[in-house]
């Protein structure tokens, strides 16, 4: 990575290291090996080198075009991995609460009340993921978020396939459409939304995820035989 020098620093600079010395072997990931950091030309590089994954990432894409078989102990394993981020302690934030109170309301008009916030990967999408055996890339931007947001995230980039969406759906029902994830799941919505200006996958994904938001924010309808 480089970066202007003197700009260089940062969550995103320092995440990979950062895993490194927090996040347990419990998660699947590359273990960094080793960095050298140097600048020229008024410019900082830094170099990482990782331990060689011979899984392939799920997809090419972030966002998800064809169905994929995945055993059921990948899905095992995803769910220990993700419990068990999410007992790291850490000051790292992978979204920060001004950007929800202040995004979250523009783009999808609901107004955040309280925030649960957990440890996430931070940017949990098919290309990150890889199969059959699982392993967890990229982590530059991990950090705490609302609860359900890594979930949210892979169920978003599912949406082009609904056989895995609804997978994902099932998975983490936990948090996906229920009080505890929803501010989770609009700040994931929110992200995708406000990228779809300037990265053309999202904006092929940008009406489905209108839909689920659709889903997400409308009233509750309380059965006729309630009121008796």
């Amino acid at each position: 990575m480089s970066d202007l020098e003197g700009k260089a620093g940062g969550k995103l600079w320092e995440g990979p290291k950062e895993a490194e010395r927090s996040v347990p072997p419990t998660v699947p990931r590359p273990r960094l090996l080793g960095l050298r950091d140097w600048w020229a030309d008024g410019w900082n590089y830094r170099a990482e080198l990782y331990q060689l994954i011979d899984a392939p990432p799920v997809s090419q894409s972030p966002v998800l075009h064809d169905g994929v078989d995945l055993p059921d102990a990948w899905w095992h394993d995803l769910h220990q991995a993700l419990d068990h981020l999410a007992l790291v302690n850490t000051s790292r934030q992978a979204v920060r609460e001004q950007y929800i109170r202040r995004r979250v309301p523009e783009y999808t008009s609901f107004t955040p009340g309280e925030i649960t916030w957990t440890t996430a990967h931070g940017d949990l999408h098919w290309a990150n993921l890889t199969g059959p055996q699982l392993t967890l890339l990229d982590w530059e931007g991990w950090g705490t978020a609302p609860t359900g947001y890594d979930a949210a995230n892979l169920y978003l980039h599912s949406l082009p396939v609904p056989a895995i969406a609804d997978r994902v759906g099932k998975e983490f029902a936990h948090v996906l459409g229920t009080p505890a994830g929803l501010v989770g799941e609009l700040t994931a919505c929110t992200e995708i939304l406000q990228a779809a200006a300037r990265v053309p996958f999202y904006a092929d994904l940008a009406d489905a995820v209108r839909q689920h938001l659709n889903h997400l924010c409308a009233p509750v309808t309380v059965p006729r035989s309630a009121h008796r």
